[in-house]
């Protein structure tokens, strides 16, 4: 009996042809048009029910079979990054300044084909949801899409998405329950002070020692209120003030990313630094403002789903090429929020090591990235079995 990656091996070539058209035509955050037009059409044909415009440009595909009252949900991500591509393959980015830095175009076309595998061969009982879901990059897609309704118009009893992975060799699978990415917040600290003339300070409220004051005891929360055990990251990426060297300026400007792998520790690490913020701006004189934008939360796959992803990896590729308990992650990924409302994992896939070299050795979110080909048929293969195991 064949194995459920030769099934998949004879049409591996041309959904390789269409990683690459994907990768050549790279769209960002709710942006991607030609990638959701793209992926309706096919699932469409395939003769999925297919639904558009949730969260803007998302995509939900639908096949119903039999009586069975399971719903599983699998979901791939579209977009691209702002990065100028410099791998120089025939099919790199003809879209300056934009290229799948991340490999979601090698997420989008695993998921079509097994898509197109299951509407074909697959007998299973129940409903299949697949989710092709725009602005993963830091922009909250699934967010959005979860506020238009996704999972009230798509139950699911159980939700599971795949990363590629660099630095592990090519189709290892990747596992871990409990938490496996960190939270994100985005902070911007504004100070307001009294500018001056740089040669009578004592006129001022000076933002600017206020701004490295606050730096410096931003730090001491990682270390001094942070159990030991736990871990987070407090990252000041931008320190913007003035612009004459003889002038005080009123305002100053901070941006920070802050991560953590415990839920609890997020919550505390955020409270504090408002709390110290204050505090420092106080004694320095100035006002301060605290604004929190954007961010994701802790990832954390349940313990039953992983268990039985798990099961799905070693059926579809052995004991050797499964890593059963990988390390955490500080990244972050917005399947997160899809997490806190479905139990589900989120898995990882290798992409090359320094082993076999090239471009998908190469880390993520870098100019000269690319998504191993070699992983659309073994991704493939693995919703597949996935999917046909939870609804049987």
């Amino acid at each position: 009996m064949k194995s459920m990656l030769e099934k998949l091996q004879p049409g591996a070539d041309a959904f390789i042809a269409l990683r690459h058209d994907i990768h050549q035509h790279p769209e960002l955050a709710f942006q991607e048009l030609r990638t959701s037009d793209l992926v309706a059409e096919r699932l469409s044909s395939w003769g999925y029910t297919v639904t558009t415009g949730l969260g803007g440009t998302g995509v939900v595909g639908q096949l119903v079979r039999g009586q069975g009252g399971k719903r599983v949900g699998i979901r791939a991500d579209m977009d691209a990054l702002p990065i100028e591509e410099t791998t120089g393959l025939p099919y790199a980015s003809s879209h300056p300044g934009i290229m799948h830095a991340c490999g979601h175009d090698g997420h989008t076309v695993m998921l079509l084909a097994a898509a197109k595998y299951l509407a074909a061969h697959s007998q299973f009982n129940g409903t299949l949801n697949l989710i092709f879901q725009p602005a993963e990059e830091g922009f909250g897609g699934a967010r959005r899409m979860m506020d238009d309704g996704l999972f009230e118009q798509f139950p699911c009893d159980a939700i599971f998405a795949m990363h590629n992975m660099p630095g592990h060799p090519v189709g290892q699978l990747l596992f871990r329950d409990g938490a496996l990415m960190a939270s994100s917040q985005n902070i911007t600290i504004t100070l307001e002070g009294v500018g001056s003339h740089g040669a009578m300070p004592h006129h001022a409220a000076d933002p600017v020692v206020a701004g490295a004051a606050i730096i410096m005891g931003l730090q001491t929360i990682v270390s001094r209120n942070v159990p030991p055990l736990e871990m987070a990251v407090i990252t000041v990426g931008a320190f913007h003030a003035g612009q004459a060297n003889n002038v005080i300026p009123q305002r100053a400007e901070l941006k920070l990313s802050v991560r953590a792998l415990n839920r609890d520790v997020s919550t505390m690490v955020n409270t504090r630094i408002t709390n110290l913020v204050q505090a420092q701006a106080q004694s320095y004189g100035v006002q301060a403002t605290v604004d929190f934008t954007g961010g994701y939360p802790v990832l954390v796959n349940t313990t039953a789903e992983t268990e039985f992803a798990r099961m799905i990896g070693y059926e579809l590729v052995g004991t050797e090429r499964v890593v059963p308990q990988t390390e955490q992650l500080t990244g972050s990924e917005d399947f997160s929020f899809m997490l806190e409302e479905v139990p589900g994992s989120y898995l990882l896939i290798g992409n090359g090591d320094q082993s076999t070299g090239g471009h998908g050795a190469c880390m993520v979110h870098n100019p000269n990235y690319d998504f191993s080909d070699e992983n659309i048929g073994i991704g493939s293969a693995y919703w597949v079995l996935l999917a046909e195991r939870f609804l049987t």
